[in-house]
């Protein structure tokens, strides 16, 4: 008889994440965003997955760098991922990796534009999950796409710059569907695999009935990638005249409807500071990162409702994929506490829960960083559970913090 899937055991189980958005594409006054490089993760990965796995988490939610993996059409380096990989097999925390986080090889022209992109990432897919079956048993095909699609087709910030309606159903079609294609091909390498669908939560607060086709359009939207993903969109959803009119054909459609990715867990991504956004009277803005509405911190109750909402829609077991706090180490501990509180209150109400991740490990980098010329020290975000230091030498340590403690506490009580 096959074991119990890690999501039906009925534990919570707790998870840290290593930030690992991945933008490499540099032009005038856009750096290179690697957060691996930034965080010198390439340097001391050993050191930030022995973190991890002394704070108790038993779940890892880690990226591979596909630009790095695959240098060039039909070339592969495996070198560092392979060492990457037997730390995993050799140690008790186990692997939810990322195949996208945000962006694509330098080759790649167009890049989530580019016609053939999902055929591209699901043979990047494919190749990760020959190369490692049965290693890599947890998949997430790609991070928080719809803000993926709004940073790369709506506010023209990201590779391949598209904006407006059309760019956003542009990138919308080719990241939907490359999930899709990126799940076929790694139940086809490994069947034994598991799919963890991850998305950003997003709430609105304000003055809605100011703005109530924006706000009805925008609610829709927050569910738009996964609806498409698992075949969801068709005459009826209230989006479809949306995706008619900038983009999508019947014969999109019908593929969206026929070809399908079902996950076996949801993940939810929900950060207090920055989930909720704040309608005001007589102002409407969203024109891109510079121009966003303001945020109202929603707490615990915003926790509540988002993962309460994505797992009555889906049916699916969910996943707290990310959460953290941005501030002071006794923020960071309050809101750590809160909020496993808040998961431990839905799962006595019966809401199936099974998962909460602390993000990030160490502290990282805001992605303002790809925007300026200063140096990563202006960019610095203090929310980790070990503080990143750097010293004269530029060398970054990682520095314990009380808030490592405390999550070592909730996620392994009888350790000592």
């Amino acid at each position: 008889m096959p074991a119990q899937p890690w999501y039906r055991d009925g534990r919570l189980h707790f998870a840290l994440g290593v930030e690992d958005t991945f933008v490499p594409q540099q032009e005038p006054g856009r750096r290179a965003l690697d957060e691996y490089e930034l965080m010198q993760h390439y340097t001391f990965w050993e050191r930030d997955l022995e973190l991890c796995e002394e704070s108790g988490a038993t779940l890892l939610r880690w990226g591979i760098p596909w630009y790095r993996v695959n240098p060039a059409p039909g070339e592969w380096d495996w070198e560092w991922l392979d060492q990457v990989i037997d730390w995993f097999d050799a140690h008790r925390i186990d692997l939810v990796a990322d195949l996208i986080h945000y962006g694509t090889p330098l080759w790649l022209e167009g890049e989530f534009a580019a016609a053939d992109y999902p055929e591209r990432v699901a043979k990047y897919a494919r190749a990760v999950a020959e190369r490692y079956r049965g290693r890599i048993r947890h998949y997430t095909p790609a991070n928080e796409p719809l803000l993926n699609v709004m940073y790369c087709g709506e506010f023209a910030h990201w590779p391949p710059y598209l904006s407006g309606d059309d760019g956003f159903v542009t990138v919308l079609k080719a990241i939907s569907r490359g999930i899709v294609l990126t799940q076929h091909a790694i139940a086809e390498a490994d069947p034994d695999a598991d799919f963890v669908h991850v998305e950003a939560s997003f709430r609105f607060d304000g003055a809605l009935s100011a703005h109530p086709e924006t706000v009805e359009h925008l609610r829709h939207r927050a569910y738009i990638v996964q609806d498409l993903v698992m075949g969801r969109v068709d005459d009826a959803h209230p989006l479809t005249p949306y995706l008619r009119a900038h983009g999508f054909s019947d014969d999109d459609l019908e593929w969206a409807r026929t070809h399908t990715a079902q996950p076996d867990v949801v993940g939810v991504n929900y950060y207090p500071q920055h989930s909720t956004e704040l309608f005001e009277d007589g102002v409407v803005l969203g024109g891109g990162p510079g121009e966003l509405r303001p945020r109202r911190n929603a707490g615990t109750e915003g926790l509540k409702e988002v993962l309460s909402t994505f797992a009555a829609r889906y049916g699916r077991p969910v996943f707290l994929t990310e959460t953290g706090y941005t501030g002071t180490v006794q923020e960071r501990i309050d809101w750590l506490h809160d909020s496993v509180a808040a998961v431990e209150d839905l799962r006595r109400e019966g809401v199936d829960v099974v998962g909460y991740t602390w993000w990030c490990i160490t502290d990282m980098y805001e992605w303002t960083y790809r925007h300026s010329d200063g140096p990563r020290r202006d960019h610095l975000l203090r929310m980790g559970l070990w503080a990143l230091e750097e010293d004269a030498d530029g060398i970054l340590h990682r520095v314990h913090t009380p808030v490592a403690d405390a999550f070592r506490r909730l996620a392994a009580p009888d350790a000592g």
